[in-house]
């Protein structure tokens, strides 16, 4: 079986479809080719799988003010969208595949929709995040859920909900997950040295009052005599964090899986931040990220709305400290049960990873036929 693979950017990109798409080809990269759209300028990567990347233009840039920039989205995202998709077509058409396997995000999966094109071929979609915070129509999602011969979601609730809106089609669950080897044995934390919260990923305005929370808490608790550093992985310097009683580390350079790995392991707390504005992202979206963080030797701390998918399965597993509050004090408390819980948290994350993110067991289900 080969399978043509369709994306937002390049499967080697930092973000977290790449990584799950990265995950459910490994081992098999030879049976996969790479279509990726990208839409701004930028360095790339590449890696065992072959991969055609197609500019959407005009290229976001990062020279660009908001005018500029939101002109070139219209002229990207609107009137030249038919001139992308075709050259999109004309690639597809090239390549000899089985299974059109595509992420269901932005404008230019509307591809989908050619039958013609897909004739005798399989189509599969993988279902990310809701259509309303994704850049993909309601028509085109809905035409996706019916089209589609296999229809992949991150999360139970967003199946559900699809189901709700465009009527009963079967569903899988395929997420990331993590192999034994990626599992490391849980850890408490020790107080004799430095506690070392984590953070990895975009953070975007709507994150700021959260992290403000954190900053303050651990503030507060540096006054006692606890000694903490924050590591931010891929986070500008931010000055609402400048002469903070506490470390701040910022990382900014590009690394591999493995050594964001080694990375997550040095962290005694590894924060998972979910923001509260977009209620279609926090009830139905898992963060890849938290996938990662659950086969970390620290303890998850989860910041934000407790009626998340996130949240509803990491409280009910026991597998993160969740704090569902925009409250200083509410935050000391959540630090201060991470750091008297020992190792729990953590241990029970490894069981959660067993249940619900054992690799082998979703790699094998995404590629039966």
């Amino acid at each position: 079986m080969r399978i043509l693979s369709f994306q937002p950017g390049s499967l080697y990109g930092n973000g977290g479809a790449a990584r799950v798409l990265r995950h459910l080809y490994q081992g098999r990269e030879s049976q996969v080719f790479s279509i990726g759209l990208i839409t701004s300028a930028g360095p790339i990567q590449s890696g065992l799988i072959p991969e055609q990347l197609v500019a959407a233009y005009p290229l976001q840039r990062k020279w660009m003010r908001w005018r500029l920039r939101n002109g070139a989205i219209w002229l990207r995202e609107r009137g030249l969208t038919f001139l992308t998709k075709k050259r999109i077509c004309k690639i597809i058409n090239r390549i000899s595949y089985d299974v059109f396997h595509m992420v269901s995000h932005g404008a230019f999966c509307g591809v989908f929709d050619n039958d013609l094109l897909f004739k005798e071929k399989k189509r599969w979609v993988s279902f990310h995040d809701h259509f309303s915070t994704n850049g993909c129509s309601m028509n085109q999602t809905k035409s996706q859920w019916h089209k589609a011969d296999r229809r992949l979601v991150i999360s139970n609730e967003l199946g559900i909900e699809y189901q709700r809106l465009f009527g009963h089609r079967e569903f899988e669950i395929i997420t990331d997950g993590l192999t034994p080897e990626e599992v490391s044995k849980p850890s408490g934390i020790d107080l004799s040295g430095e506690i070392i919260i984590y953070f990895a990923g975009l953070l975007h305005i709507d994150y700021y009052p959260l992290l403000k929370v954190l900053a303050e808490a651990l503030d507060e608790l540096s006054r006692q005599d606890f000694k903490f550093k924050l590591m931010l992985r891929g986070v500008g310097r931010l000055k609402f964090l400048d002469n903070k009683c506490f470390e701040i580390e910022y990382r900014t350079d590009f690394i591999s899986d493995d050594e964001i790995k080694l990375e997550l392991d040095s962290a005694s707390v590894l924060y998972l931040p979910i923001k509260f504005t977009l209620p279609d992202f926090y009830l139905y979206s898992l963060s890849t990220k938290m996938v990662g963080y659950l086969g970390a030797c620290g303890s998850i701390l989860y910041h934000g709305p407790e009626e998340s998918a996130a949240c509803h399965m990491l409280k009910e597993s026991g597998a993160a400290e969740c704090c569902s509050s925009i409250k200083v004090v509410d935050m000391i408390k959540s630090i201060e049960h991470i750091i008297n819980s020992k190792n729990n948290i953590s241990a029970r994350a490894k069981i959660l990873v067993e249940k619900r993110f054992n690799f082998n067991e979703i790699q094998k289900k995404f590629w039966q036929l």
